[in-house]
């Protein structure tokens, strides 16, 4: 039993220090930040470049982590430049999908910087309040209805009912469907990322979206 006893306090100081390491870890930020030009392989500089010239944006958000993989980032970037701005469905609710994308996996980042876009195209400031705190928004259109009824399911069942797929495909048509499941999941796999990046808000910008439990 005094082995025991030993052994404990032995070990105590070593678990209290692999504790802090791991809080230090967990608590990181920027895992995978911007890579300096001079250490950029052929194929990631061609693909950020891709990026400039396509986008108009520099190296931000979710595509510093990507620049990991360059063929992911191109091809990533090429996807989402059907679904942002070419997809069967209008911005509002494009951006709407969004929204509760960046919800569903606390994504500050990609809140951050779809909110505005999403008022602009015309999302009522209300409901954008309501998607952040986790609320089924009170007034919603009978798009809107239609498609925060696909997006729970999906995240809730794993699946779509016949009610509500039948419901979305009268008014979107099959396209649509397609192209709001895969707003969804191109917007997942960037908070994805983001998340497992830990990639940082901008300089000076503030977390938006409040914590639930």
């Amino acid at each position: 039993m005094r082995q025991i006893h030993v052994l404990r306090a032995q070990l105590k100081p070593r678990l209290l220090a692999l504790s802090l390491l791991c809080t230090t870890i967990v608590s990181a930020q920027d895992r995978m930040p911007t890579i300096s030009s001079d250490r950029l392989t052929a194929e990631q500089a061609a693909a950020i470049e891709e990026l400039r010239s396509t986008r108009g944006i520099e190296l931000r958000g979710p595509w510093i982590p990507l620049s990991r993989s360059p063929e992911v980032l191109s091809r990533a970037r090429a996807m989402g430049d059907y679904l942002r701005y070419n997809s069967a469905l209008p911005p509002q609710l494009s951006e709407f999908l969004i929204l509760l994308t960046a919800r569903e996996w606390r994504q500050q980042y990609e809140w951050q910087a779809h909110h505005d876009i999403a008022l602009e195209a015309g999302l009522a400031p209300a409901t954008a309040a309501a998607i952040a705190e986790g609320r089924r928004p009170a007034e919603l259109s009978t798009e809107e209805t239609a498609l925060y009824e696909l997006f729970t399911e999906l995240h809730r069942n794993h699946r779509v009912s016949d009610p509500t797929y039948a419901v979305a495909v009268a008014l979107f048509g099959e396209q649509g469907v397609i192209d709001a499941v895969a707003i969804v999941g191109y917007y997942t796999l960037l908070a994805m990322v983001m998340n497992t990046a830990q990639t940082s808000l901008p300089a000076g910008v503030q977390a938006a979206l409040p914590s639930l439990p």
